[in-house]
């Protein structure tokens, strides 16, 4: 018995697959870093639900279809968005989520998610919510929709980008939450609520959203070394670094890496995080000889949402946004060929 059920075969899926020895990530049989080169988070989508959603899908078809859920979710503003909007973001988008009809169809689920964001974020500004433009694809219109003016297209084309890389990544704990409600026959809606949840959790999803301030405290240290000594010491994680199943490398980060590169001034503070990165991984190779430690996602996925001027409280919920057509997908096929999970416990309580 394994408490995290590593190594524990839950599912069988022809959605993706992480190779974590060599580093890889496969969608729908194709490379991850191939699925980056043409169709964009439209075209990402086009391949993952297909067969599930629809046959022989196009990312022009996906791309009008969001765009269709995002003028549906706009007109449904009203029906949360006060309440919503005195929480904190994070929350507020669950609260967006769980407006959703239990009828709602795969499209219409996926599109609330950048609506929701957007108007959350201004509101939060004391800005009204401004409508979604059908001509745009989904990382254009969000960054729009936030800044009440059409972004740049190099930052368009490096969100675009983190969206295809954060799509799906196996069994992950937020797909195996969509997967478990999904087994039971609860709606589609229900399903991508409780991935969300699971998916909010410091050790999950929450993960990128404290790398910009483990940043800022190396910086107002001024000894990189030092402070990577003192936490290494206390037995403190460093976000961004090492992962549960990419032991070798994470093929995502190298993406956003790529991504963040073109971004050329406007990449913010890549040089210092770069110099960080190097320090850190030199004093894990150090300390830990013979253990492969290297940088995961968490801490280029935090550079590109700053880079293209999220808030950091948004880094959660778009990372949710990107992730949220691999629950949705996963969700769907085990609906389509699973069984209820009802897994066993062994009891060591107390005998009668």
């Amino acid at each position: 018995m394994d408490s995290g059920l590593a190594d524990l075969i839950a599912a069988e899926t022809v959605l993706s697959h992480s190779d974590g020895a060599r580093g890889e990530i496969w969608i729908r049989g194709r490379r991850l870093e191939d699925l980056t080169t043409g169709g964009g988070y439209e075209g990402a989508i086009a391949i993952l639900w297909d067969g599930f959603v629809g046959k022989q899908l196009t990312a022009a078809g996906i791309r009008a279809d969001l765009a269709a859920g995002r003028q549906r979710a706009f007109a449904q503003l009203d029906a949360w968005c006060d309440a919503a909007a005195k929480r904190p973001l994070g929350e507020g988008l669950r609260s967006a989520l769980a407006a959703l009809p239990d009828d709602s169809p795969p499209a219409a689920i996926a599109a609330a998610f950048p609506v929701a964001i957007a108007a959350l974020i201004r509101r939060g500004r004391g800005e009204t919510a401004v409508p979604p433009a059908p001509s745009l694809g989904t990382a254009a219109d969000l960054l729009r929709m936030i800044a009440g003016r059409p972004a740049r297209p190099a930052a368009v084309a490096a969100l675009d980008t983190y969206f295809v890389a954060l799509i799906d990544n196996g069994l992950s704990a937020s797909s195996f939450a969509a997967r478990i409600i999904a087994s039971t026959r609860a709606s589609l809606a229900a399903a991508v609520v409780g991935a969300y949840g699971a998916f909010t959790g410091p050790l999950h999803g929450g993960a990128p959203g404290l790398v910009p301030a483990m940043l800022d405290e190396i910086a107002a240290s001024g000894d990189i070394d030092g402070w990577i000594a003192q936490k290494l010491d206390a037995g403190e994680r460093l976000m961004g670094f090492g992962h549960r199943v990419f032991r070798v490398r994470d093929p995502r980060a190298d993406i956003l890496r790529g991504a963040l590169a073109k971004l050329g001034p406007d990449a913010g503070r890549l040089a210092f995080a770069a110099e960080v990165e190097r320090r850190v991984l030199a004093a894990l190779a150090k300390r830990k000889p013979g253990r492969t430690l290297q940088t995961n996602v968490e801490l280029n996925a935090a550079l590109l949402l700053e880079a293209v001027g999220l808030p950091r409280e948004a880094f959660v919920p778009v990372f949710a946004l990107a992730r949220s057509a691999g629950w949705i997908a996963h969700a769907l096929e085990q609906r389509k060929t699973g069984r209820m999970i009802r897994p066993q416990s062994r009891y060591v309580g107390p005998t009668p």
